[in-house]
């Protein structure tokens, strides 16, 4: 006899949508010593807003981590409500990165809803000793993930500046599995500008200060240390690093030592950034020279939008690359957009094996020294434009162009400074002066003054802009 009738009534509604409304902006006309440009003018729409991390379609590139089903190897971290007390379960996350990773085991995978992260007590700076899974941008609920609408930003203040002069994000010991994806990481707020020099209309602030110069309205100096570093003690493996955004970079964007495995670097923006984009070297044991270079692992840089690399000082002469070509690993560098480098969108200047180089498709221009700087021997320095890469004795370089995206949705005010950029000096100097003729009698030397100027260096972009980059070229760059 049934004395009990149970009654289960189970609805599951689930609605996701995503934005897409893409806008159209166009790259103003570029009057620079590029070689028959061309004009592409696809556009795709901005993919980052998913309930999981960006994948690439399969012909592209292997498929990208995903965030995998809620475990008891999962925290979560929100800046809003969060709390390091909490446990860092969905219902109860805690309140910083630096804590997740702390309490977290290796291989942990950590959601982080959207938010300004400065580090716990605005300490300005994250460290990791083991291999972490960091996927930013959730939503409050953990449920949507959009570096577009509700971005996780890494973005220390200048008061940091004052007591703690550390990278942003560094990974000092373990790293295999480790993950970075949907994170915007960016230096504009701790970095010190100039009041008065290097002004630009529309933009904020004026050249970017090295940390010698102290400015002069108050602020701490700039701290000059990458974005994002994997230092050479790192034990290797697999790393990938996807969906990012690296912006105001005060010296490098991304760089890493690389002892075994894969490093990958995919689907991710660059802007502003100084000395170069992206630096990964190889640091496994064995001898150096062209001859016994020993391979430590792969190298994956693709599908990235890399823009505005500066150069080291303002005069514009050493580095400003969008991708160094470094030693001890093969390199696969394709289906980028590598632009407006001060110097060169790749380097390829250490004299690594040419035969373990890859550089395929991909879209160079207003790169201001060419697109390639190549060092078949030592005091040899070539500069070469993209079409000519195929005489290279690379292990493969076809498809790559001289092309102006001309949908690229570049801040305007920031790529008019940029191209009108130029550095001057003026000497005032007088071997008649009754000073130098003094100091000539005396055998002594000659003095005069020097002074310098630029009208644009280094200067802070916009970070909330960055996202827009995404999706502007089908096929190419950040998508």
């Amino acid at each position: 006899m049934k004395k009990l009738r149970i009654i289960l009534a189970l609805a599951v509604a689930v609605a996701l949508t995503v934005p897409a409304a893409a806008q159209v902006g166009s790259l103003k006309d570029i009057k620079k010593k590029v070689p028959a440009t061309k004009t592409v003018t696809n556009t795709q729409t901005n993919k980052s807003a998913t309930t999981k991390p960006q994948e690439q379609k399969p012909e592209k590139s292997e498929a990208a981590p995903t965030p995998q089903p809620v475990s008891k190897n999962v925290l979560f971290v929100s800046i809003s409500s969060g709390d390091n007390k909490n446990d860092g379960s969905k219902s109860a996350p805690l309140k910083n990165i630096d804590k997740a990773i702390s309490v977290a085991k290796p291989g942990t995978e950590i959601r982080i809803a959207g938010g300004i992260y400065m580090g716990t007590m605005r300490i300005g700076f994250i460290e990791s000793d083991k291999p972490v899974k960091l996927y930013g941008s959730f939503d409050e609920d953990f449920t949507v993930q959009d570096i577009a609408k509700h971005p996780t930003v890494l973005q220390p203040d200048n008061e940091s500046a004052r007591s703690t002069r550390k990278t942003i994000l560094k990974f000092t010991k373990d790293v295999a599995g480790t993950v970075l994806d949907n994170i915007i990481f960016d230096s504009g707020e701790r970095n010190a500008y100039h009041h008065e020099e290097g002004i630009v209309d529309g933009v904020e602030g004026g050249r970017l200060l090295p940390p010698t110069e102290r400015p002069k309205d108050g602020k701490n100096p700039t701290v000059g240390e990458p974005l994002v570093q994997f230092v050479s003690a790192t034990t290797g493996g697999d790393v990938t690093v996807q969906n990012c955004i690296f912006l105001n970079g005060p010296s490098f964007a991304l760089q890493a030592g690389h002892r075994s495995g894969k490093f990958t670097v995919k689907n991710n923006i660059f802007l502003a950034n100084k000395m170069a984009a992206v630096e990964i070297y190889g640091t496994c044991a064995g001898t150096g020279g062209p001859n016994t270079m020993v391979n430590c692992g792969e190298v994956e840089i693709a599908y990235n939008t890399i823009l505005f690399s500066w150069s080291r000082l303002p005069d514009f002469l050493d580095m400003g690359y969008g991708v160094r070509i470094m030693t001890k690993c093969a390199y696969n560098i394709h289906h980028n957009i590598i632009g407006a480098s001060i110097l060169a969108g790749v380097d390829h200047t250490r004299f690594n094996k040419d035969e373990w180089i890859k550089l395929d498709h991909n879209i160079f221009f207003v790169n201001k020294d060419k697109d390639l700087h190549y060092s078949p021997a030592s005091n040899t320095r070539l500069r070469i434009d993209a079409p000519d890469f195929g005489d290279l004795e690379f292990a493969s370089a076809s498809g790559n162009k001289n092309m102006i995206p001309a949908e690229l949705k570049v801040n305007k005010a920031y790529l008019e400074g940029y191209l009108s950029a130029r550095y001057s000096e003026q000497t005032d100097f007088d071997r008649n002066s009754p000073a130098n003729q003094w100091r000539s009698a005396m055998g002594m030397n000659m003095q005069g003054t020097m002074k310098s100027s630029v009208t644009m260096f280094g200067n802070k972009y916009p970070w909330r802009e960055a996202t827009l980059l995404f999706g502007n070229v089908e096929g190419y760059g950040a998508q």
